[in-house]
């Protein structure tokens, strides 16, 4: 997200020190001399926050901050003045001010507050963009995360292979989510309601091919890690492909123009593949997406554990974009698991502890494990781990664990 603070106040030499103090601290600020100048800044789609002094000719700081919450009610609004009092500072917070400082505040008194809201904006901004995903009707949209132009790209390349019908090529590091690339194009046609099928293509025989393409009759069926195919069923599917009825996705983790030249896969069926092939962006090349997609998957895990989402903090997803993540989206969802379940996040830092230390991080997470699964019901999530009622108790009691605090309504 940007650091985009748009700062109005009439005393231009104010106006120029504050701004000056934002650059220091590295914020990209925008400087507005009155309510009127600021205005056509302010609205639903600004990335950053605002910065109002109070008492302003004309339209005063209270005027732009209910202008400000109407177009927006989650735009964050600081007001500062140089008159403050108790009654001011309270009106300001009941109207729905994110914050109040007094003039002259310390500059790292406003970077503070500053740093807070840009945070909290942020937060706002990417729900509001998960949420604009989830509702819309477009699958690409819906199930492919990510906000980089990789991300964008991939989605677009999605959308255009599931217009053209045509047979597919889905290439992609391990864990990348082929797969899931694979079933979004099905979902983007115009054979969205008819079957959808994945076969693993290692083993996979001319008969079970057979069948599976009869039943995919107006579907699509994908044969994962296609490189793999047996050569006789290979011919089949050429076969197949020939009769129609049915469009075929290949998925592969590896190039398979090396198969080809070793006579490994056929030429004739790689080339039908070829002419709509697409490749998935490692984590790795958009490491911008990684927040995106750990918060998405920090809250499944939680649903399904029944557990409040714990809060991630900038400096731990800044370690997670550090990392080169070499099995991509699969590893990532791991790592959301065990952080919800309150495991170490990898296995170097658990190297760091001893044996005992270790394993009391397994057992508690065993425990609130238990405990959400079983909607808080202490006896129950007792007897699932065939302890004895006391010492599920005590065992609570030592990490810490409310069996309340995993209850679901409903």
């Amino acid at each position: 997200m940007k650091r985009l603070v748009l700062l109005v106040d009439d005393d231009q030499a104010v106006r120029e020190a504050l701004g000056q103090t934002l650059e220091l601290a590295e914020f990209d600020a925008i400087t507005a001399g009155s309510f009127v100048e600021a205005k056509d800044q302010i609205g639903p789609d600004f990335e950053g926050v605002i910065v109002s002094d109070i008492r302003m000719p004309g339209r005063d700081g209270f005027h732009l901050l209910h202008y400000a919450l109407g177009q927006d009610a989650d735009l964050p609004v600081i007001l500062l003045t140089g008159e403050g009092d108790i009654p001011m500072a309270v009106r300001a917070m009941t109207e729905g001010a994110f914050g109040f400082l007094e003039k002259p505040c310390s500059a790292a008194d406003l970077i503070a507050v500053i740093e807070r809201a840009l945070k909290t904006r942020g937060h706002v901004l990417e729900n509001r963009a998960l949420k604009a995903q989830l509702e819309t009707g477009d699958p690409a949209a819906r199930m492919l995360f990510g906000h980089s132009a990789k991300a964008e790209a991939l989605r677009a390349r999605v959308r255009a292979a599931a217009q053209m019908g045509t047979e597919v090529l889905v290439n992609g590091a391990p864990g990348s989510g082929v797969s899931k690339v694979a079933e979004v194009i099905h979902l983007s046609s115009a054979r969205a309601k008819a079957p959808f099928e994945k076969r693993a293509a290692a083993g996979l025989g001319r008969d079970e091919l057979a069948r599976v393409w009869e039943a995919c009759e107006g579907g699509t069926v994908f044969l994962d890690d296609i490189g793999a195919l047996p050569v006789d069923t290979q011919v089949a599917l050429i076969d197949a492909l020939d009769r129609g009825g049915a469009v075929l996705i290949g998925g592969s983790t590896s190039d398979l123009t090396g198969a080809v030249a070793e006579g490994r896969f056929s030429a004739e069926l790689y080339y039908r593949l070829e002419v709509c092939e697409m490749r998935i962006p490692s984590l790795a090349e958009r490491p911008e997406d990684i927040p995106v997609l750990f918060r998405h998957y920090v809250a499944q895990a939680a649903e399904q554990a029944g557990i409040t989402p714990p809060e991630i903090t900038p400096d731990h997803l800044a370690g997670l974009m550090a990392q080169d993540w070499p099995g991509n989206a699969r590893s990532l969802m791991s790592a959301a698991m065990r952080f919800v379940l309150g495991m170490p996040e990898e296995l170097s830092k658990g190297q760091g502890l001893g044996l005992a230390e270790q394993m009391a991080q397994v057992e508690r997470s065993l425990l609130a494990a238990a405990l959400g699964l079983h909607n808080g019901k202490a006896a129950e999530a007792a007897k699932a781990l065939k302890l004895p009622r006391k010492t599920f108790y005590d065992k609570l009691s030592k990490y810490g664990l409310k069996p309340e605090a995993f209850r679901r309504e409903g």
